[in-house]
């Protein structure tokens, strides 16, 4: 399934803010509505995830057709370590540690900035190199039972 490339990155602005908000508020709560966000994303796909919808249905028809499609595995996966990351955060406001709430939604907050700002998925880079890095082991003459 190939994606437009700026849904993404609108979805980020948007989880830029509400992970700022949550930060601000130490709410637990708000963290957790945006890793209900990412797993919808990572589970249904990117066009069913709420601020995807409203990228599909409000912003992109202003926009016109994209300049180029991209594979939309790599953001997807991002999503998944998004609401891995939100998660440890809302356990971590759970069970009482603010600190470990907070540093969970920084960490999520930057991945999403940088997308946000500079248009450079982190998850993107982590899905990929997950998927060379078997390709080059292979090519480097090592099979999969061999030692590195």
């Amino acid at each position: 399934m190939e994606i437009d490339p700026r849904g993404p990155r609108f979805g980020a602005v948007i989880t830029v803010v509400v992970l700022a908000a949550a930060l601000i508020t130490q709410s637990g709560w708000l963290l957790a509505a945006q890793a209900v966000v990412f797993a919808i994303g990572a589970a249904a796909g990117l066009r069913y995830a709420p601020y995807g919808l409203v990228y599909r249905y409000l912003i992109r028809p202003r926009l016109g057709p994209p300049a180029h499609t991209e594979a939309e595995a790599p953001p997807r996966f991002a999503q998944g370590v998004g609401a891995v990351f939100a998660l440890a955060g809302v356990a971590g406001f759970a069970v009482g540690s603010a600190l470990a709430g907070t540093v969970f939604a920084a960490l999520a907050l930057v991945a999403a900035f940088l997308n946000a700002a500079f248009d450079f998925c982190l998850g993107c880079q982590v899905y990929l190199f997950i998927k060379r890095a078997p390709a080059a082991r292979l090519a480097s003459g090592q099979g999969p039972d061999q030692e590195v």
